[in-house]
């Protein structure tokens, strides 16, 4: 008895070791500074913690394309969050670009003529798109002020953004936590959930509008949790980051 009270000890142990693996995996951390020497002083302090990383906007004209091939050659993993919105052609152009550096995960616009173009430049490539549904700081007023009709909510336009990616071979969505669920339902799992405005317990949602907890992200169906001033705007954004890919793990375990 005590030694298969040993090996259920050692098996618990095992799996814990797993579950934080994996959920390290699923944490993407937002490099939203404005230099590079910022962004890269903040891939340094993280460390092995984590291994994938956001190169946004704010990046962009610092020489952002330089910095995510500087993470490529540390095998770090990227996600270009360019949110690419232009005619077909140079979408095609430009997700070709994207592809031949080797970048993980790239977003853009849910027009159909544009997904279909990424798609295209794509080709063979091991590139995720992302289509860009409704950004977490926006809410209901804000989607009428687009000139949607007050009959829809949110979630209606995620969900209609989704469904229309995924029928024309799109790998994923940029959604919020709140509408991860419903996605995951209506394609059958097919479409990969990428989810910012997560807000670990008790910190400020700032410009978020359409947040969750690392926890409650995970329980919802978000394959990947988008994380930036939770972590690097920590005391030691090492060890936020170590607390928040437990949690993630606690919330694995309970699934």
């Amino acid at each position: 008895m005590a030694a298969l009270a040993a090996v259920r000890q050692t098996d618990s142990r095992q799996i814990d070791v797993q579950l934080i693996a994996e959920a390290r995996k699923k944490l993407i951390v937002a490099l939203d500074f404005s230099t590079i020497d910022e962004a890269r002083a903040m891939v340094e302090q993280l460390g092995e913690e984590v291994g994938f990383y956001k190169v946004g906007l704010g990046l962009q004209l610092a020489g952002g394309d330089r910095f995510a091939k500087e993470l490529k050659d540390q095998n770090k993993r990227v996600f270009l969050d360019y949110k690419y919105y232009d005619i077909e052609e140079t979408i095609r152009n430009a997700v070709a670009r994207a592809a031949e550096m080797g970048i993980d995960f790239l977003t853009v616009h849910g027009v159909s003529g544009i997904l279909r173009s990424a798609v295209q430049g794509r080709g063979s490539a091991d590139l995720k798109i992302l289509c860009v549904t409704v950004l977490t700081s926006m809410d209901a007023e804000d989607i009428q002020e687009m000139g949607f009709p007050p009959t829809m909510t949110v979630e209606d336009l995620v969900v209609h953004r989704a469904v229309k990616a995924m029928n024309i071979g799109i790998d994923g969505v940029i959604a919020s936590a709140l509408e991860a669920s419903k996605i995951k339902s209506l394609s059958s799992g097919k479409l990969m959930v990428v989810s910012p405005g997560i807000r670990p317990e008790g910190s400020p949602p700032q410009d978020q509008k359409r947040v969750a907890t690392p926890s409650e992200a995970v329980k919802a169906g978000a394959d990947y949790l988008v994380i930036g001033r939770p972590i690097t705007d920590a005391g030691n954004p090492r060890e936020e980051a170590n607390k928040i890919i437990v949690e993630m793990a606690n919330a694995m375990r309970e699934q």
